[in-house]
């Protein structure tokens, strides 16, 4: 039964810190394990080599690989990916009892380095290999830039039409006081943590380095031009 199931969505883009985010909250035993279900291939290649392609399956795997023993789920999608399951499935009214937050990061261009670079090595989070050096893109950087600016526009939209008022989460915060952002999800979904939030590790960190600062200024050196506002 999924009566007494109640979870939430952490809305997101790209680069945003949403795994670091989803390690502290999954260790802490009683907040679900947010994971992104519904990139299918994502999930076969670091959790589950069967893990469902049909969207139902996929919702099926939310509620129970997702969830702690106390009913509490939890899952992770970008605007990108709802639109992978919007024509097989209406996921909200799937999901019993669901809240959103909303995670955003304030360094928009740090976020569209951060993904250039990813694309070119393959290297999603501090514990993979890297496949090869990035080189820096501006092309690439900007095509970046622009579809993260549409999927923070998108759940904007969203939230705006449905009048939705999520728990709303930035990277820089979360990055420099972990146990606060935990403990803002717990008191939203009305859970005791078990845990103090400052006890629980995670292997992910930060990939951040002097390299997306120089890429940072370089980029604005080349398309910094005041004179124009951007079309997305």
């Amino acid at each position: 039964m999924c009566d007494d199931l109640r979870g939430y969505a952490i809305c997101t883009s790209p680069r945003s810190g949403s795994n670091f985010l989803c390690q502290h909250l999954s260790g802490t035993g009683v907040l679900g394990h947010p994971l992104e279900y519904f990139n299918w291939r994502g999930r076969r290649f670091f959790d589950d080599p069967d893990f469902p392609e049909n969207v139902v399956g996929q919702v099926e795997k939310i509620l129970t690989m997702g969830a702690t023993p106390n009913r509490i789920y939890g899952l992770k999608i970008f605007a990108h990916q709802h639109d992978w399951i919007s024509g097989q499935i209406d996921w909200f009214d799937a999901l019993p009892n669901l809240q959103f937050i909303f995670l955003s990061r304030r360094d928009l261009l740090g976020q569209a380095i951060s993904w250039a670079r990813a694309l070119q090595t393959s290297q999603y989070r501090s514990t993979q290999q890297s496949s090869q050096t990035a080189v820096f893109d501006a092309e690439l950087i900007q095509r970046q830039l622009d579809a993260l600016v549409r999927e923070r526009a998108r759940w904007e939209m969203f939230f705006a039409r449905t009048g939705i008022s999520p728990l709303r989460l930035e990277y820089e915060s979360i990055v420099e006081t972990p146990p606060y952002a935990v403990r803002q999800v717990a008191d939203m979904m009305g859970v005791a943590l078990q845990r103090s939030p400052d006890s629980i590790s995670v292997g992910i960190q930060q990939q951040r380095d002097s390299i997306s600062l120089e890429w940072a200024d370089r980029f604005k050196g080349e398309r910094g031009n005041p004179n124009r506002l951007d079309l997305v």
